[in-house]
């Protein structure tokens, strides 16, 4: 069976009368763009506050913050998607469970992947920020006891900038993958960009110029975060630290 090629597909509307094809796909990439944005700014400072807690000498904290790593950085993120979405309200007191029920279901779709994709991003970004804490020279730390600061003191203006500074290769990493694990949203119904380009494709069964405009989006948005990430790795490295 011959394929008919046809790239004017995006101009053309759409079935479902929301508007012409490009349309959708600009919808979905600013859903997928939010997502992924507002998720990953609230899990670097989640996974900061465990990564923290992960190298302190205190059990206390250091416990709860391994078992948190444990749970959400080794559990598949579909399985935790689908609990927040679908086991959460039915176990929450009846009251919670029918706010959650009646919400409207853009924001409840919103709010699920947000919440699911931040705590499964920080479980991950904790542990590149623990070992970037652990790496770097004892001397550091006690160089800030001796100038007599106090163990906050010591992580704000000695350990944490440079840590972060020596773990940006691999945050870089977990930044991309951020945009890259917001498709999974589309089990839940978020018509992000992979959900948008499905639409397209079936409603005007073109699906191989739907996905690579996707493809294409997505590299793009890979490029995008790698060179504005190699700027700042540049503008902030450490001589000895980082290599050139």
């Amino acid at each position: 069976m011959h394929y008919s090629w046809d790239f004017l597909i995006y101009f053309k509307p759409s079935l479902t009368g929301e508007g012409y094809y490009w349309e959708l796909i600009l919808s979905g990439l600013w859903m997928t763009v939010s997502v992924s944005l507002i998720s990953w700014v609230l899990a670097l400072g989640l996974g900061t506050l465990v990564g923290i807690a992960r190298s302190l000498p205190y059990r206390m904290l250091s416990i709860p913050a391994m078992l948190f790593v444990h749970v959400f950085r080794n559990t598949p993120l579909l399985v935790q998607v689908f609990i927040w979405f679908f086991v959460v309200p039915e176990i929450l007191p009846p009251e919670w469970g029918k706010v959650i029920k009646t919400m409207d279901p853009g924001w409840s779709q919103f709010l699920t992947i947000v919440l699911a994709l931040t705590i499964y991003s920080a479980a991950k970004a904790a542990e590149v920020i623990r070992a970037g804490i652990e790496a770097l020279p004892k001397g550091q730390t006690q160089a800030g006891v001796a100038l007599g600061l106090n163990l906050s003191q010591r992580y704000r203006y000695i350990i944490l900038p440079q840590a972060f500074r020596m773990i940006l290769p691999p945050l870089t990493s977990d930044f991309l993958n951020v945009f890259k694990n917001s498709s999974i949203a589309m089990t839940i119904g978020l018509m992000e960009l992979t959900a948008s380009t499905r639409q397209i494709s079936d409603f005007s069964a073109q699906p191989f110029e739907a996905f690579i405009a996707a493809t294409l989006i997505y590299s793009l948005i890979t490029l995008s975060v790698i060179a504005l990430m190699r700027v700042i790795e540049k503008r902030t490295q450490i001589p000895g630290l980082i290599g050139a």
